[in-house]
């Protein structure tokens, strides 16, 4: 028996919102631990993980490991029926072959439950190293947005660079190029409106803006991103999900076919 109760419903709509445009069928893995979710996108070229820690939950049963198969845009559907401040559970019966979400307003007098066929999916499960990361940039995620924003509109690709200058945001097209930098703010009034930049190495790497603009989807979740990058590794980018967990985007990085390559 699986029944997972969350005050804040809001956090759960954000989550399918910035997940359900890269994936469309995901297992959902339910441990004693926590509500996860580990899945490529359909061109295999992005890795979404996300961690909902059971101690973020108002109540939090699961008897043993589950693992609910759902489509992530009919999963959406559902959830855009609760309100922003509606109470969400979800109950899922050991072997069972559905999923039911209640929504519960704040003053108990409205109560709408909804069922959902679950789905077989094959996935295999990636494990995901611990690395050290040559740097890591932590920035206010709205401003993360808007770069990759603004940038999409003049090339496909943006390059970000680490230096002890800052980092930098580079993209080129038939129109013309852009640069954006970014220099370490740490004196600020707000904790989220601060840029920190840990570098251990400079960094610098292509990566396809179309999918960080998919990544962004996820920016009202967190005030703030952390991008850590590695010369060898996929990108990180992460952001926070309350004080309950986390969804982290992987990106490898685009290899450019430079004309002078060395042999």
């Amino acid at each position: 028996m699986l029944e997972l109760r969350l005050v804040q419903g809001s956090l759960l709509k954000k989550v399918l919102e910035s997940i359900k445009d890269l994936v469309n069928d995901a297992n959902f893995d339910c441990s004693s631990t926590g509500f996860s979710l580990q899945a490529m996108d359909s061109s295999h070229v992005a890795l979404v993980s996300l961690l909902l820690r059971s101690e973020g939950f108002e109540h939090y049963r699961c008897d043993r490991n589950l693992s609910l198969g759902m489509n992530l845009g009919n999963m959406s559907k559902m959830l855009k029926c609760a309100g922003n401040d509606d109470i969400i559970t979800i109950k899922a019966d050991d072997g069972g072959d559905t999923v039911t979400f209640m929504f519960e307003s704040p003053t108990q007098d409205k109560i709408a439950d909804f069922e959902m066929k679950l789905m077989d999916i094959d996935s295999e499960h990636l494990g995901i190293p611990d690395a050290e990361y040559h740097s890591i940039v932590r920035m206010p995620s709205n401003e993360f947005s808007r770069i990759c924003k603004d940038l999409s509109t003049i090339g496909d690709t943006v390059v970000i660079s680490v230096t002890k200058e800052g980092v930098k945001f580079s993209t080129a097209g038939d129109i013309g190029t852009a640069n954006i930098v970014l220099r370490q703010n740490t004196t600020v009034d707000k904790p989220e409106d601060a840029i920190v930049i840990e570098m251990n190495e400079p960094v610098s790497l292509s990566f396809a803006l179309r999918y960080m603009n998919s990544f962004t989807k996820a920016t009202p979740l967190s005030d703030t991103v952390t991008i850590s990058l590695s010369s060898e590794l996929p990108v990180v980018v992460e952001y926070k999900v309350a004080e309950m967990g986390y969804i982290r985007y992987y990106l490898a990085p685009k290899i450019e076919e430079e004309e002078d390559a060395k042999p």
